[in-house]
């Protein structure tokens, strides 16, 4: 399928995240012939072009608190333009210029990634659980993984990001980290690096000198008291990651100059997967606190 060890990088849509240094460290692994997959988000390219056009952006924070994008109509054709018409060109273009052939594709390219409509989600709000029915955003089912194997074999970097196709054939927004983690896994492939707009996974939110080497994320249910938000989302991709094979899964600072070597050589965190017994033990203790 590849010629060399394949890393899956997913590059955060934080404002922060530095996506030219990103691009930099791809075309060092490509020039030691490593293959290698780009992912991106594009949180602040989405806010800056909804707030142009006066599309109003709301979160959705589920009862386990992980924080998603509500997604109605508009907002899936801001997230559409966003990503494939504002953040990916630069992205391609920026490799272009360091030598780095790339394609850019949505995962409607090729029917690349396929999800479920959800019919429902549950969010908290004023403090009650309830139910958003015109979320359209979708659960990731399927990868189909011709399109970038044919690529990667070619020698070109396939720059990826969302929608997929729904089960109508319809567009709808899946979460970057977890697109990352579904191809790592669908791909085989040997690594993958969730880079953010933060240090890593954080023992306190509020101080990032309190950045932990390893966090073994619970092989079921919340990834964890303190993991809210964001972080939460990036939890549950790498679980996913590590459940689907993938054998090293790190979360790491997308703000530093060469985000992936760093990474690579041990910065951030290092996440692991618990087993189901370890998390039931867990909340048991919880429960007698």
């Amino acid at each position: 399928m590849t010629t060399g060890p394949l890393t899956v990088i997913k590059c955060g849509g934080n404002p922060s995240v530095d996506a030219a240094s990103i691009c930099a460290d791809v075309a060092r692994l490509a020039g030691e012939g490593q293959s290698v997959l780009l992912v991106h988000g594009g949180s602040g390219e989405i806010a800056r072009l909804a707030g142009r056009l006066g599309v109003p952006q709301r979160t959705l924070v589920s009862p386990d608190n992980v924080s998603t994008r509500y997604t109605d109509p508009a907002t899936l054709e801001v997230v559409v333009l966003a990503l494939a018409g504002g953040v990916k060109p630069k992205i391609v273009a920026e490799l272009a210029r360091l030598g780095v052939a790339s394609v850019g594709l949505t995962g409607l390219d090729g029917g690349m990634l396929r999800a479920r409509r959800k019919s429902a989600v549950r969010s908290v709000v004023d403090g009650r659980t309830t139910l958003v029915r015109d979320n359209h955003s979708g659960r990731l089912g399927e990868v189909r993984t011709e399109l970038p194997e044919a690529l990667l074999r070619s020698g070109f970097v396939p720059v990826v990001s969302p929608p997929a196709i729904d089960e109508h054939g319809h567009p709808v927004n899946v979460d970057a980290d977890r697109v990352a983690a579904a191809l790592a896994a669908a791909l085989g492939a040997d690594r993958l690096v969730l880079l953010t707009g933060a240090p890593g996974v954080l023992a306190d939110p509020t101080d990032e000198t309190s950045v932990l080497s390893t966090y073994e994320v619970p092989a079921t249910g919340a990834p964890g008291g303190f993991a809210g938000g964001g972080m939460a989302l990036k939890l549950v991709a790498a679980r996913e990651a590590l459940t689907g094979g993938v054998p090293s899964v790190c979360i790491a600072d997308g703000r530093v100059p060469e985000p992936v070597s760093h990474a690579l050589a041990g910065s951030g965190t290092a996440v692991t997967i618990g087993s189901p017994s370890e998390h039931r033990l867990d909340q048991a203790l919880s429960a007698a606190k």
